[in-house]
């Protein structure tokens, strides 16, 4: 699944570095070219002649050295940005990571990090204590580099050099190659390429007074894992997400919002152009009437608000829409109710429906996992399992090209 491909490996100084002779090994008898980049301090944790032994390179450390191996008239930190069709480095500790967000290069690792083809994918796969990751400036760190194109394979709990037990674990060398693998297949030959998508997503603020506001659960999860495999795609994806603590996908442009009535202005922006519109937002149907300024004071026993009606997002789009443009949206439910999203279907002039019922363990709000079923104009009912929210998203984009294929 990776013959022929060159694989930068970089190796930092972190306890799990002993793993990194096995990954070597699996990428080489995947058929992968491997060359080893490797801080000094990794080498405190790993032997450089087991690397050199199962990538068959030497392993490169200082850039001067290595350049000195280079023939012609390029050097080898330039000439391998150039090899490389993806750049990993297994255990990324929270030094280089700072280091690669600052652009600051004073070894063989961090130079081949600036110098990498802009086009080639490159696979951050953090290890460390878990306290440490989860720091303020780790994780600043890792949101820039994501924003920068970056990939990320997350850290694991269990046991950790520190003795304790957590979130920090990098993961198992055959999961990094799988990802490796993934990152490298070819695109598919996709109807969204070169489309134009809006996908609005994440939960919507409805402000009470300047401390308080009615909102829901939603984590935006479910609609960023559909802007970041359209984008996978080939499409041009606009998300305009509500409050929501996730990193921006890779080629996506975002546009955060608040409340419902700045959400639909943002999107508004986007509805002559687009080609397809999916409304995976948990819009806040309805919002006080009057916003009080300050702080509502404790008083009385009761309190009454007085509560109007939000603008609906999806309905203005497919009521507007030109002929071509589609229109998808999303119904969740607590109990049963797929009579519901039918008549959502009708209602707001949908091409498609993703229903889904909120079970608080494995569908809907906050959770990684979802379980859609698909109904469109047609009639056509199709239940996905339940699956992760990146699988989710696929099937539904699989849904939404048909619909573009019996144009």
């Amino acid at each position: 699944m990776l013959t022929g491909k060159n694989i930068i490996l970089g190796i930092c100084g972190g306890i799990a570095a002993y793993k990194t002779p096995h990954l070597v090994r699996l990428l080489k008898k995947a058929g992968a070219n491997v060359q080893v980049l490797a801080t000094s301090s990794a080498l405190n944790f790993v032997s450089e002649l087991s690397l050199a032994t199962v990538s068959r390179r030497p392993v490169l450390r200082d850039m001067l050295t290595a350049d000195s191996a280079g023939e012609g008239e390029k050097t080898m930190h330039i000439t391998l940005g150039e090899w490389a069709d993806a750049f990993v480095i297994a255990p990324a500790t929270a030094n280089t990571i700072a280091k690669l967000n600052a652009g600051l290069c004073d070894d063989m690792l961090s130079v081949c990090f600036i110098t990498l083809r802009p086009d080639k994918p490159v696979l951050l796969v953090p290890a460390m204590d878990g306290h440490m990751y989860n720091s303020a400036s780790v994780r600043r760190n890792l949101a820039s580099l994501v924003a920068q194109g970056c990939h990320i394979l997350e850290p694991e709990s269990g046991d950790l050099a520190s003795g304790q037990c957590g979130l920090g674990r990098m993961p198992e060398p055959e999961a990094i190659t799988d990802r490796i693998a993934v990152l490298l297949e070819p695109a598919p030959a996709s109807p969204l390429k070169g489309r134009h998508v809006v996908v609005t997503a994440g939960p919507t603020r409805e402000k009470l007074d300047d401390v308080r506001f009615l909102s829901n659960y939603s984590s935006g999860k479910m609609g960023f894992a559909i802007a970041r495999e359209a984008a996978r795609r080939g499409a041009v994806v606009r998300l305009v997400s509500g409050p929501a603590s996730l990193d921006t996908p890779p080629g996506v442009e975002r546009i955060d919002v608040e409340s419902a009535v700045e959400m639909l202005e943002a999107a508004k922006l986007f509805f002559g152009d687009c080609d397809l519109f999916i409304g995976a937002a948990a819009v806040a149907d309805y919002r006080p009437e009057t916003a009080v300024s300050g702080k509502i004071k404790k008083n009385d026993e009761e309190m009454e608000i007085r509560l109007v009606r939000n603008p609906d997002i999806l309905a203005e789009y497919s009521a507007g829409r030109k002929p071509g443009q589609l229109s998808v949206g999303f119904a969740l439910e607590t109990l049963g109710g797929i009579g519901y999203a039918k008549e959502k279907l009708e209602r707001k002039n949908l091409d498609l429906v993703a229903f889904n019922v909120y079970d608080r363990a494995t569908c809907g709000f906050e959770v990684d996992t979802n379980a859609l079923t698909l109904i469109d104009r047609e009639g056509n009912v199709t239940e996905l399992p339940v699956m992760p929210k990146e699988a989710a998203a696929g099937s539904l984009l699989d849904a939404i090209e048909q619909l573009f294929a019996r144009q």
